[in-house]
């Protein structure tokens, strides 16, 4: 963030009353229905789409295939694994679909790259860090994964695998880190993962962090335990149970080195890696009092300490690598804020230009030293020099959000802070087809907390990270620093500090007085000056428990960050409904209310939730203003479980509503929808979950959304929006269907959903959306109905006017006809085949009118003519399915940015419709000439050797002529590429098809010079239509009478109406 400071007033009233009313517990009426589970065919054809931004996140686990010198693998943190075959070019998820989601470590068996091991969770314990379930395997190259043990690890920090038995593999587990557990420290397999052996275990506080085998033999293993524990007030690093050991046996038996020149006293982290070049040099980055790089030249048995630069010791529990280049003996690589590199055997180290800062995993090529990724808080990057030069991380979607809110612009922008990064603001879609780089801007600075964009105008923006709260100007690119306390808090423990707050500290805009803001930090501020200044509303709401507020880190170096401040206001709402009604809600676990903007405060935490819980967000019904549900977090009390509460009554009694959320899936937040009173979200550590009937059942709504974890989750409109903390923004489109699973679910047969509103867009016809580029929503009206079974014949679809005309007409069976080929892999190929799967379908309909006749093999530069896009109005959609009939309005409105005349585009759109009929009239007329030409052919090759041969073929031959000169007026017949028309000058249909595309501009009246122009075209045709149905009249006749009075076949031709 900018480091700019303004001065400000902060008023803090002399008293303040807290009321505690201990509320109770008591049954809630939810709402309007009990149900079960809902059928998830009902609405199964929902897709989530990522929008982006395509901007790595952190990473810890890198690996490179030897001898496939572009295929490398990372593991992001809360993004699953991802591949490249192109050296970094493009990135592929291996593991959606899965419920792998955090990778401490991945390894690729140097024996048989199809196999691939990876430990979840990783084992850096940031703040935000999620858990794993234990180690998964693949033997196709990351095709397919199967979860081979260690369930209960939750973290690992390290994994190895023999170099010549993929078979033996070692894993480095942390363990929980957030409490104790026994399923930690060193484990062996040598069956693949069919079992495992605990070889290096110290106590159930301590872990292991680092494991390394001796690149020429095995048998010699290198490993470190790490006793490390995080709680939502403190972290510690260090403790008598860390240690560095050394096996000879391939990890059956250990020995402790200590000692014989390692520092002594309490140890912290240490990684520790063995040179290629020599086995008896090897190195060891050690956290402690005495800490810095240790290296031994006798394979361990003495070490001394060659480097102790404060840029490599420093957050030493958080960083520390240290891996020895594989060919030479001095060099070895280290990583801190940057990477590293010594070349006189770890003396002196020098600064790479690699990308990011925050570096924390590296593999090296062991057949080629220059060949080189790493990961670090960017995500993973590739070099092939040695590290001069580094790929892209702009290519990697695996962004970790922390909360995320939208802007009343059409279309809408996306807002959030991603960890590692600056904030984001980024477009729902793109007029191009494709979400790329230009949609998207840094639109406040900070990491964390909270974005939000002013309603009146999405250029002036609101953030806040940690104390810092500021108003970003994109008009002219200024961030004004409007915090409530602007100072730098960094090393001070929250106990001393004046004020107390979050990493995330939250900043909300009153629904009712866009210029109203409050912002939470031990107590709730409000400003109604953009900053200005600022006044406190409350007393201290949290328990201001001085024992959680001491320093964090230690016990060798404190890390004090906000991440560790405590007793601080996590949570803020205002009633949608109430003005001056807000709840606030703590990291420790406790709620209040005012109603009257903070006059007077009610202490309403629910009495069942259990003590310290962090209260994670609030949120008022829509619907009643003394309704509100509740998310409540307790993963850092090493406590998984979901916990969701809800009152009736604001606040006086509460029931707990999050019982059929799955264990592991801790809840974010909760929301509500905005149509359909019952329908709940939940955005939780294991992904979405909805409730259709207040809390009763849960079910997931992930469908296709990769597992990673999803902080934050809202309505707009008919859109579901999350913030996934490792996979970027995604969103849900159109979800209709959730608020009407209940009507369907009751449906005889056949259900057709109500539509959301359309809009007249135009949509290009290429569109390069390859990664890195967010994906677009479906282009056109989103029709979705549910089919109970395969239908028994054809599924069709009509759109009708309010007229009652058929506009379009669909089916469920792929129309026939040759196709353009197409000549440019970005083309677009219109969906004209409506889906008829058993379960719900979607359909996107493009708007259009149904397309034009068609003449086959015709080339175009760009897509075959099709019918123009609809005029604004109302229309409905008539389904038809097994002979039951089913219909449902949809509106179709104008682009909202359109500022335009209806009456111009009522004159355009009869421009298009006269464009559209006379397109009809001319491939008719052609199709009609090729047809005649073939049948002339026919009754010539029939009446050959004929007494009346040499008459018909005359008579035959001039008529063909006479059809030839006219389709050559028609159409330019020598076309055979989209670009020919360079070679031959386009006729009336080319003419007429490139005059149909300018009409797909824009919403306006058509210029004086469009009318005119199209007015010659439209004479044009209409002549030579003339000419064509004089010839079918007179020539055509006469040809059929003359050949059926030789005994010929004569078949009836088309001609032009």
């Amino acid at each position: 963030m900018r480091s700019r400071y303004v001065a400000l007033g902060v008023v803090v009233p002399l008293a303040m009353a807290v009321i505690d009313t201990e509320a109770a517990s008591a049954p809630v009426a939810v709402v309007q229905e009990t149900a079960s589970a809902v059928n998830p065919s009902l609405f199964n054809a929902l897709q989530w789409r990522c929008i982006g931004p395509y901007r790595g996140g952190r990473a810890l686990a890198v690996a490179g295939v030897p001898g496939e010198a572009n295929s490398f693998y990372f593991g992001a943190v809360a993004g699953g694994v991802w591949k490249t075959t192109d050296g970094g070019a493009t990135w592929r998820p291996l593991t959606d679909g899965t419920p792998i989601s955090s990778v401490g470590a991945l390894a690729v068996a140097p024996s048989n790259p199809d196999i691939i091991y990876v430990g979840t969770g990783e084992a850096a314990p940031r703040g935000d860090m999620t858990y794993g379930d234990g180690v998964y395997k693949s033997v196709d190259g990351g095709r397919t994964w199967s979860h081979v043990g260690l369930r209960d690890t939750r973290q690992i920090g390290a994994l190895i695998v023999d170099p010549k038995n993929p078979d033996i593999v070692l894993v480095a587990a942390l363990g929980h880190a957030f409490g104790p557990n026994t399923e930690r420290g060193v484990f062996r397999t040598a069956d693949g993962g069919k079992s495992w052996s605990k070889v290096l275990y110290k106590d159930e506080q301590t872990g292991a962090i680092d494991v390394s085998f001796d690149p020429h033999n095995p048998s010699i293993v290198y490993a470190a335990l790490w006793q490390a524990r995080r709680l939502p007030w403190n972290f510690s690093s260090g403790g008598p149970g860390s240690g560095l050991y050394r096996s000879i046996d391939g990890g059956s038996s250990w020995t402790h080195l200590s000692g014989n020149g390692l520092p002594a006293g309490i140890l912290g982290r240490i990684h520790v890696s063995v040179s290629g070049a020599d086995s008896r040099r090897v190195y060891a980055m050690i956290e402690a009092a005495e800490g810095g790089l240790y290296r031994s030249d006798d394979a361990g048995e003495h070490w001394g300490r060659v480097n102790d630069d404060g840029r490599l010791t420093q957050r030493a529990w958080y960083f520390s690598t240290i891996l020895a280049d594989p060919k030479r003996l001095d060099t070895v690589y280290a990583e801190n804020t940057g990477l590293f590199r010594s070349t006189d055997g770890g003396k002196t180290f020098n600064l790479l230009p690699a990308r990011h800062g925050d570096h924390h995993g590296l593999w090296i090529d062991p057949g080629n030293a220059d060949r080189i990724i790493e990961a670090s808080d960017g995500g993973a990057s590739i070099s092939f020099d040695g590290g001069k030069t580094w790929s892209t991380q702009h290519n990697q979607p695996t962004a970790q959000f922390y909360h995320v809110s939208v802007d009343n612009r059409f279309p809408y922008y996306v807002y959030g802070a991603q960890q590692d990064n600056t904030s984001v603001a980024i477009a729902s879609m793109d007029d191009e087809g494709a979400i790329v780089e230009r949609d998207w801007y840094d639109a406040f600075g900070g990491e964390s907390g909270f974005v939000i964009a002013d309603p009146r105008d999405a250029d002036i923006v609101y953030g806040s990270t940690e104390n810092f709260v500021g108003r970003f100007n994109r008009h002219t690119m200024q961030l004004q620093v409007v915090s409530v306390w602007p100072i730098d808090a960094s090393g001070h423990a929250a106990k001393d500090l004046l004020h107390r707050f979050n990493w995330t500290s939250p900043l909300i805009m009153s629904p009712f007085d866009r210029d109203t803001l409050y912002y939470g930090m031990e107590r709730l501020y409000k400003t109604t000056n953009d900053g200005g200044s600022w006044t406190a509303i409350s007393p201290d709401l949290t328990r201001n428990d001085k024992s959680k507020q001491q320093p964090s880190g230690g016990p060798i170096t404190k890390d004090i960050t906000s991440v560790e401040y405590y007793d601080t206001i996590f949570a803020i709402a205002e009633s949608p409904l109430a003005r001056g009604m807000i709840w606030v809600g703590t990291d420790d676990g406790l709620i209040h209310l005012t109603r009257n903007d903070g006059g007077s405060w009610t202490k309403v935490t629910p009495p069942e939730m259990p003590p310290w819980s962090t209260v994670s967000m609030i949120e008022p019904s829509r619907y009643d203003a003394n309704t509100a549900y509740v998310a409540v977090d307790r993963h850092k009390l090493d406590d998984l479980k979901p916990y969701i509460f809800r009152t009736g009554d604001g606040g006086k009694t509460w029931a707990p509503i999050g019982g059929g959320l799955p264990e592991g899936a801790f809840v974010h937040v909760v929301r509500e929808d905005s149509a359909r009173r019952d329908l709940l979200y939940a955005a939780t550590e294991a992904g979405v979950f909805a409730s259709f009937d207040g809390g009763r059942h849960w079910q997931s709504l992930q469908l296709n959304l990769p597992r990673s974890p999803v902080h934050d989750l809202v309505v707009k409109g008919d859109d579901l929006v999350v913030a996934t903390h490792g996979r970027s923004f995604w969103i849900l489109g159109d979800v209709a269907p959730l608020r009407e699973v209940s009507a369907a679910a009751h449906a005889s047969a056949a259900y057709l959903y109500t539509p959301e509103t359309g809009y007249r867009l135009y949509y290009p016809d290429q569109v390069d959306d390859r990664p890195p580029s967010g994906q677009n929503p479906p282009a056109g009206a989103l029709i979705d109905y549910y089919l109970p079974s395969r239908p028994s014949g054809t599924v069709s679809l009509d759109i009708l006017d309010a007229a009652g005309s058929v506009v379009r007409h669909l089916t469920s069976v792929k129309p026939q006809g040759a196709e353009q080929p197409p000549e440019w892999p970005d083309q677009v190929h219109p969906v004209d085949t409506l889906p008829a799967s058993e379960g719900m379908n979607r359909f996107a309909w493009n708007l259009r009118y149904d397309d034009p006749t068609q003449i086959p093999g015709a080339f175009y530069a760009g897509l075959p003519p099709r019918g123009p896009i609809a005029f604004p109005g109302e229309y409905s959609v008539r389904l038809t399915y097994n002979g039951e009939t089913h219909t449902a309005p949809l509106a179709l409105r104008v682009d909202p940015r359109v500022k335009g005349s209806l009456e111009g585009l009522k004159q355009k759109f009869a421009l298009s419709m006269q464009v559209y009929h006379d397109q009809d009239a001319l491939h008719r007329a052609v199709n009609g000439i090729r047809a005649l030409k073939s049948e002339v052919a026919t009754a010539l090759k029939e009446a050959n050797g004929k007494a009346s041969a040499a008459a018909l073929s005359a008579e035959g031959g001039a008529l063909i002529k006479q059809a030839a000169q006219i389709e050559g007026l028609l159409m330019q017949v020598n076309i055979k590429g989209s670009e020919a028309n360079l070679n031959f000058p386009g006729m009336l249909n080319e003419q007429i098809y490139s005059f149909s595309g300018l009409l797909d501009d824009a919403d306006t009246a058509p210029n004086a010079q469009e009318i005119e122009t199209y007015a010659g075209l439209h004479a044009q045709l209409v002549a030579q239509l003339a000419a064509w149905n004089t010839l079918g009249k007179s020539g055509v006749a006469s040809f059929r009478a003359h050949a059926q009075g030789a005994g010929q076949r004569a078949g009836a031709t088309s001609t032009a109406r």
